[in-house]
């Protein structure tokens, strides 16, 4: 018990100074928000599975190809459930750095996004992400301001190795103004 306990109090610890450039802001745990996501550079690993589904196998390209090109980890990855899809951010460090696509990763530009963000705490499960998907959807459908315009996605802040009960993540529903909104 003393193991797991120091254990805990190592990675708590160690977390912060990990200090991966971060692509965006956190949303806090249970908020709520409207919120911007910069342009971006993504490094993007498909598979045509769901997201969930066990040894989906799209960590394993992304990483090989940051370390095959001495390419910093960034924070948060991102993932589309359906089909599994996970997105890796190009840090601003390695901005005009020419990277080429290859049988695994696809290189992609993405233009600033407005999203409507959940913060979550919790292990990165399927139950997790519906459950914060479903909030999202009763926000959205409660309200006159904003439409959906895509599926949601997952933002995972912390690596597999920190405990469930500790890892933050967001769940992100791109959205627009809506054109029929109450004035």
């Amino acid at each position: 018990m003393k193991f797991l306990q120091l254990t805990i109090l190592a990675l708590l610890l160690f977390q912060p100074m990990s200090a991966y450039e971060s692509a965006f802001a956190r949303t806090d745990v249970g908020t709520i928000e409207i919120k911007t996501i910069p342009a971006a550079r993504l490094l993007v690993s498909q598979s045509d599975n769901s997201y969930f589904e066990a040894n989906n196998g799209l960590f394993r390209p992304l990483f090989r190809y940051i370390q095959a090109n001495d390419i910093a980890m960034t924070t948060p990855v991102e993932a589309a459930i359906e089909p599994g899809t996970m997105y890796f951010y190009v840090g601003s460090d390695y901005a005009d750095l020419e990277l080429k696509d290859t049988d695994e990763v696809t290189i992609i530009e993405v233009s600033e996004r407005t999203v409507l963000s959940l913060g979550v705490r919790g292990g990165y499960s399927a139950k997790n992400f519906n459950s914060a998907q479903a909030r999202l959807l009763t926000y959205l459908s409660e309200q006159d301001k904003w439409i959906a315009t895509g599926p949601a996605r997952a933002i995972y802040w912390n690596s597999p190795f920190m405990p469930g009960i500790f890892k933050r993540s967001e769940i992100h529903i791109p959205v627009t103004k809506s054109t029929t909104e109450e004035k």
